[in-house]
């Protein structure tokens, strides 16, 4: 078994989720479950088929976001593993739904920050075993950084 480390590129202003999923039909049901959980969102959703013709199934509103995503697994190469570009939404607004999905298997990230995708090559093919994402703490916040925290939240509505 070979690991490697697969740097993950996509638009700055998008978000991505990726996770692992089962069946044929993912992509439509993600598209349902995003257009109507955030109506205004623009995204790309693409899912890796791991038998028959093993395709590299796309929906989306965005063309540009689901030929990304289309390329990100194939990047990736990993069967049953599903890909989200979201732009003008947030992986908040949808994860809870995304999850609900019932071919949705699990999450291996929701997130706008560096990722690299770790997959696991052998005999086979290729899985995703995990993700690194974003960089390593830089230390434990302060009683400043907490009050920014709480006033970005409130200044952003999630918080009252």
């Amino acid at each position: 078994m070979e690991l490697k480390a697969i740097p993950v590129a996509f638009p700055e202003e998008c978000n991505i989720i990726l996770g692992q999923t089962h069946f044929i039909k993912t992509a439509e049901d993600l598209y349902e479950v995003i257009a109507t959980t955030v109506p205004q969102a623009r995204f790309g959703v693409a899912f890796t088929e791991a038998s028959g013709p093993c395709l590299i199934r796309t929906e989306g509103n965005d063309p540009a976001l689901v030929e990304r995503c289309a390329a990100i697994l194939g990047e990736l190469a990993a069967g049953h593993v599903f890909c989200i570009l979201l732009k003008d939404a947030y992986p908040i607004n949808v994860l809870n739904q995304v999850k609900g999905c019932p071919e949705v298997c699990r999450i291996f990230c929701a997130t706008a920050n560096p990722l690299e995708v770790l997959v696991a090559e052998t005999g086979q093919g290729r899985g995703v075993v995990g993700v690194v994402d974003g960089f390593p703490p830089k230390g434990v916040e302060s009683g400043e950084d907490r009050e920014k925290r709480k006033t970005l939240l409130r200044k952003i509505g999630y918080k009252l």
